[in-house]
């Protein structure tokens, strides 16, 4: 889906050029999800991690082409602003320890690039928005120098005509405007993909949909933006804002948002999903590729090529590898803490999505779709001290309780979604071990961030807090302990 292109400008021709193809694979898409023997693959998981680079002060360090060339390794990819860095993860079977595998791969991948960055003065921290960035580092001039994310800019901001608006409350609002997308490059996530069998897809997204806003409250980890305190995870609402193309119009009917949490819950088949996203978002890359004739199933690439110019928070992926896939990207999940911070979201993300497909429509008879939209935004906004809609109480009558309330309700459920995957007890205990711990604490990257910040600001002007704020981050994550173990300053 991070396909790269060649070209920067496109004419219109190549647009309707591009809309037809992308009807033609929907209709190849839908025999493709009819063959009896799709999805009949050993299921997998893999992830991305997006890094932050800054120097030995705690500023952003303008290094990733210089790392990249450093490392000379493909799972190492560049990201949208130079400050960042991306890893692609393997992928290994949903059995076992596939969490502490990941983990494992992550850890040495990792080392090796903090080596390659120490010799250059660099650091590299897993955080969703770095507390040091300014505004003044979000525009082009920051930009990596690849062709696609010149083109993402250019087209959508003809899109959009004038500049992009970010207005954030909280408890130190925020509001700027931005010419171009690089203030979507200030988010970094973990990304998560999971293989999910065919059969099982509508339920086990529409689960996935419905347990997000815990997973996001439980592993909150972007607090600060620009040196303000807003939501718990402000990427949510930064993502959405930095990338929104509409402009409000009571009168008229609006396009849905390229960054959005959904339409509403998915009724029969994933190709739902891929029908919607080419009805109703315009092409912004219209780049078109040879067929790969090597293959049994079509890849499909402009279509995934058109999937990876919307971001919704959970994304289908499809594959053609062997008998082809259909996967889910969690895409939610903000970068850091740790590894085992990222890897225990991830194993509470899985297992809650696994742990109630069975029985997922029994929630989704009372909890209206517009109700989990707003337990996420929720969520977002105020980590856990949000106050969700859920049948907690009442099974046939969601009522306004405490979000902590919930994950706790709901943990159990999420082992049970992993023991379903037979993952290994030892491996559930672990990193569901390291939720149940943050939520007894009710400590998350989000509230040690806060809490540290307005500590320091007692004695240290704002700039001068926000670094040190990274520098203490930066060195707990070194000590590979999740953050609920972390030394509390303010104490």
């Amino acid at each position: 889906m991070g396909r790269n292109i060649t070209k920067i400008e496109y004419h219109q021709d190549d647009f309707q050029q591009f809309q037809q193809v992308l009807y033609k694979q929907l209709e190849q898409l839908k025999d493709v999800l009819a063959r009896p023997t799709f999805g009949s693959e050993t299921l997998k998981m893999g992830a991305e991690l997006e890094m932050y680079l800054v120097d030995n002060q705690g500023n952003i360090s303008l290094t990733n082409k210089t790392l990249l060339d450093d490392l000379n390794d493909p799972q190492f990819q560049p990201e949208l602003n130079q400050y960042n860095i991306e890893l692609n993860l393997s992928a290994i079977p949903q059995v076992g320890k596939p969490f502490t595998a990941l983990r494992n791969e992550m850890r040495n991948k990792t080392s090796a690039l903090e080596k390659a960055a120490q010799k250059r003065g660099v650091n590299i921290v897993p955080v969703g928005i770095l507390p040091t960035l300014q505004a003044s580092q979000i525009n082009q001039q920051y930009m990596t120098d690849v062709a696609r994310y010149h083109c993402l800019s250019d087209q959508l901001y003809k899109k959009r005509g004038d500049d992009f608006h970010i207005n954030i409350d909280g408890e130190e609002p925020v509001k700027l405007s931005c010419s171009d997308i690089c203030a979507e490059g200030a988010n970094t996530s973990f990304q998560v993909h999971m293989m999910t069998p065919f059969n099982t897809f509508t339920d086990t997204f529409n689960a996935a949909q419905l347990t997000l806003p815990l997973v996001t409250a439980i592993g909150a980890n972007s607090p600060i933006f620009l040196g303000n305190r807003v939501w718990d995870e402000s990427r949510i609402a930064l993502f959405k804002q930095s990338l929104d193309i509409r402009h409000r119009d009571q009168y008229q009917w609006q396009q849905p948002t390229r960054v959005n949490f959904g339409l509403g819950w998915l009724r029969q088949s994933v190709y739902e999903l891929f029908a919607e996203a080419v009805a109703l978002h315009s092409p912004i890359l219209p780049a078109t590729f040879p067929g790969d004739a090597n293959r049994a199933l079509p890849d499909l690439a402009e279509l995934n090529l058109h999937m990876g110019t919307l971001w919704p928070w959970h994304r289908p992926v499809y594959d053609n590898h062997g008998n082809g896939h259909m996967r889910i990207e969690f895409r939610a999940i903000p970068a850091g803490p740790t590894s085992l911070d990222m890897l225990g979201n991830s194993a509470f993300a899985i297992g809650l999505a696994q742990g109630i497909a069975d029985n997922v429509n029994d929630y989704l008879n009372v909890i209206p779709f517009r109700f989990a939209e707003y337990n996420f935004y929720r969520a977002a906004q105020h980590g856990l001290d949000a106050r969700i809609l859920w049948p907690l109480h009442n099974k046939f009558q969601p009522q306004e309780v405490a979000i902590t309330d919930v994950i706790k309700a709901m943990l159990p459920i999420a082992k049970q979604g992993l023991t379903k995957l037979n993952i290994d007890a030892s491996e559930i205990e672990q990193y569901i071990g390291i939720i149940e711990q943050r939520l007894s604490q009710k400590m998350t990257g989000a509230i040690w961030q806060k809490q540290t910040l307005k500590h320091l600001e007692q004695k240290l002007a704002k700039p001068q807090a926000c670094q040190e704020l990274v520098l203490m981050y930066l060195r707990n994550c070194q000590s590979c302990l999740p953050v609920a173990q972390w030394e509390r300053p303010w104490q």
